[in-house]
Parts: structure tokens; C-alpha cells; sequence
């Protein structure tokens, strides 16, 4: 996988109105995502990193700037069709997990299937291979009930990877879980962007993840400070990107 630029911003400004006052989270961003890419976007809380995410996925519109993702002017766009365009390019990962309570994990990730027109058979048979990716081949009847923290983030990996997203969005995915498991998770996410080629933008405030990164961008009072590529990241143009640690830890 080449490391084309999958998603890009320019100028992003997002202001939110408080009383008679409106406060700019985001001033004037310039940004780019490449397939193959891990690419870490970091800062304190109140930075703008989750906001960012928010314009850049299509769930957030920025006050002035642009986002070109996969080839389409994605604001342009009205509300019906940028839906569309999350539904067959996008995938989510949030820390709250935000998975069904009444269902099992082989459910929560068919049913995002069904909603893209697969069958249900088809559906059911996509959803146990991206869970057993995730090593959770014996656990497809659990609820999220009877799962620890560290699965039910894997099943939200495996709804989103079973998509086969280009472009891969996680919010604060390891905040919830401790250090061991929050390793489990990010390797997954390097899974994504070394064997699936997805662009993968992770927004963490864990200095502990940037071992896992190819880049990282920092954000602070809504402007980026910094952007550099890691030492281990493969140079940019390169048809081999470094492969993603293949060992997991259960969770």
C-alpha cells in the first residue's frame, strides 16, 4: 500500500456560541491523513482534537475550510449523502465503546453490515471473520455484559474493521482500559493501516501511544504546534510501509 494522502483539510475553523460569546476551537487548520498511516493526533483536553475528528469524519460542519476525503469535497456535500459517505468509507471507534446492550458480539457487528445491504447471511459470515481478527472467536454469543473493558473495545474494532474502512477514526480508544490492554487495542489499529490500508487518525492525550504512530501532530489551543513522522514510519512514497507488530496480548 502507497501512502497516498486518503483525507485532507484546509483552514478549518470551528467557533461554538457560549452566552453572548463564542469560543474559535479550531483556528484556521491546515491537515492530511495517508493510507497505510498511523497517524496520532495529540493534546491536553479542550485542545480541539476531538473536534478536529468531528469536522474531518463529516459529523461536525467548520465554520470556514474545507475536507477532501477519498476524492470527494466532503462538505459539499448535503447531510443525506455525507451519511452515505461514513457509511461505506468510514469506521469508528470511540472510548465509551458504544456498543448494544441487548446484543451479542456476533450481532453488533453484522447489524452495520445489514445496514450497508449485505445479507443477513452474508453480514453474519464478514462479522465472525473481523472478530476472529480481533482474537474473539469464542466470545460471539457475549453481550457486552459479561465482557471486560478490553473486549468490548475489540468488538468495536472488529464493527468497524468488518466495514473495510479507508478511512479508520478512533477517539480516545485506550482511556477506558488499562496500559497492557490499551496495547492490545493500538496494535490492532497499526493492523489496520499496515494490512487493510486504511488511514488510520487516532486523537489520544496518552504520550504512551506514540510508540505506536507513524506521525504525530500536536494540537493545543486549537492550532497545530508540530507534525513529524516517527523514526520506525516508512518514508513517504514508499510501496513497503514497516509491517504492524503481528504478536497480541489477550484482553
Amino acid at each position: 500500500m502507497s501512502h497516498q494522502t486518503a483525507i485532507a483539510a484546509t483552514g478549518l475553523t470551528k467557533r461554538f456560541k457560549t452566552g453572548r460569546t463564542h469560543i474559535e476551537v479550531l483556528k484556521n487548520v491546515d491537515f492530511d491523513a495517508r493510507h497505510g498511516d498511523v497517524t496520532m493526533v495529540m493534546g491536553p483536553s479542550g485542545s480541539g482534537k476531538s473536534t478536529l475528528v468531528a469536522c474531518l469524519s463529516g459529523l461536525l460542519k467548520p465554520d470556514q475550510g474545507g475536507v477532501t476525503a477519498m476524492g470527494h469535497d466532503l462538505w459539499s456535500y448535503r447531510p443525506g449523502k455525507i451519511d452515505r459517505f461514513r457509511l461505506d468509507h468510514c469506521g469508528f471507534i470511540f472510548q465509551g465503546f458504544n456498543l448494544f446492550s441487548s446484543l451479542n458480539a456476533l450481532d453488533q457487528v453484522a447489524l452495520i453490515l445489514k445496514y450497508k445491504g449485505l445479507s443477513r447471511a452474508e453480514a453474519r459470515r464478514r462479522a465472525e471473520i473481523a472478530l476472529d481478527e480481533v482474537g474473539l472467536t469464542h466470545r460471539l454469543r457475549q453481550r457486552p455484559s459479561e465482557m471486560s473493558g478490553g473486549e468490548k473495545q475489540r468488538v468495536a474494532i472488529a464493527r468497524a474493521l468488518a466495514k473495510e474502512p479507508q478511512l479508520l477514526f478512533a477517539d480516545e480508544p485506550t482511556s477506558a482500559l488499562d496500559g497492557e490492554t490499551g496495547q492490545v487495542i493500538v496494535k490492532l489499529l497499526q493492523r489496520a493501516a499496515k494490512q487493510h490500508g486504511a488511514a488510520v487518525i487516532c486523537v489520544t492525550h496518552d504520550p504512551r501511544l506514540e510508540a505506536y504512530a507513524d506521525r504525530v501532530i500536536h494540537i493545543e489551543d486549537g492550532r497545530i504546534l508540530s507534525d513529524a513522522r516517527t523514526a520506525h514510519a516508512a518514508p513517504v512514497g514508499s510501496a513497503n510501509p514497516v509491517p504492524a507488530q503481528p504478536a497480541l496480548i489477550e484482553a
